[in-house]
């Protein structure tokens, strides 16, 4: 999948695509549906499928940091999720002041008249857009009209006759429900960074982890998890298998034992050694063990270490699946 980045980016071969626009944050199930429409509407008439989206993502623009909802997918994890559902092509426009302003008919014109030449166009029934959320679908479908492409209204998906939504799935996460959050989803939630030298206080204790950068610490979950983990590869432009997954345990949190205040992510790989320094890691979580918690001291924390990679064993013995 090509990622364009920009309006000026694009090239005659991104033209005449079958489109759809959103934040697609998470890339869940009911996201995944859209694009499968948009990708057969676009075999069909053998035109490229294509994704709009936005960095940031609006609502992150226009909101203070600490009240904007949290990320599911950062850019690269949407970019690899889009990717394994056959998308052609990612168009990510910059939010910003200038996009912020700009009019709901110049929107359509620069982006999909003059920029993409879209000849299919699929959206919500409540998708809005423009400067002050002027633009709505009645406005799509007369320049549709007017310009010749075909639009197409989206259906509202749902799992147990509610709504599928980037916000249904973080209160399943934050509420530690991570099987849920996974069949919304259509797989784990996962982070992903790199490993980065810390104070290396767990080979002190005898549990070696690597701490992983992450790109953002404002997370939808907090505790201890069992994980599985992948040494990732680049994946813009090409699309690379991972080597196999590794099973571990993760400390996600802002480690309140050594008086931590960052959020970081620390994982012991169970049964591996090598060295991952500088190695791109993608966590997955899948089952949550415990809450985050400050011990009294640093054998307690080896004691509940111990008791937490027990756990993660037995789980990972009835769950050989996973």
């Amino acid at each position: 999948m090509e990622l364009i980045r920009g309006l000026h980016n694009i090239h005659p071969r991104h033209q005449g695509c079958a489109a759809t626009i959103g934040n697609f944050d998470g890339v869940h199930i009911g996201h995944q549906q859209v694009i499968e429409a948009v990708r057969r509407k676009a075999q069909q008439s053998s035109r490229p499928a294509c994704v709009i989206s936005f960095e940031p993502l609006p609502v992150e623009f226009f909101a203070p940091a600490e009240r904007a909802p949290t990320r599911l997918t950062n850019l690269r994890e949407k970019y690899r999720a889009l990717a394994q559902h056959n998308v052609q092509q990612l168009l990510v426009l910059p939010f910003d002041r200038r996009l912020a302003n700009t009019s709901a008919s110049d929107f359509i014109q620069k982006v999909l008249i003059s920029g993409l030449q879209v000849k299919h166009l699929l959206v919500g029934d409540d998708f809005r857009f423009g400067h002050n959320r002027e633009g709505n679908f009645d406005m799509l479908k007369l320049a549709s009209e007017t310009h010749g492409f075909t639009l197409q209204q989206s259906e509202t998906h749902c799992y147990k006759d509610e709504r599928i939504s980037s916000t249904r799935i973080r209160k399943l996460l934050q509420g530690g429900d991570l099987d849920t959050a996974a069949t919304l989803l259509g797989r784990h939630y996962a982070l992903q960074g790199l490993v980065e030298y810390g104070a290396q206080l767990g080979r002190t204790i005898g549990f070696p982890t690597a701490n992983i950068t992450l790109q953002s610490t404002k997370l939808p979950l907090k505790g201890v998890f069992a994980v599985n983990v992948t040494i990732d590869e680049p994946i813009y432009k090409t699309v690379t298998t991972p080597v196999a997954s590794l099973p571990g345990i993760a400390n996600l949190g802002s480690k309140p034992t050594v008086d931590g205040t960052r959020v970081t992510l620390e994982v012991h790989l169970l049964d591996y050694s090598a060295d991952l320094y500088g190695k791109r890691l993608r966590v997955e979580f899948l089952h949550r063990i415990r809450d985050e918690k400050k011990f009294d001291s640093f054998d307690d924390l080896k004691l509940a270490i111990a008791n937490d990679e027990t756990s993660a064993r037995q789980w990972f013995a009835h769950n050989q699946h996973m």
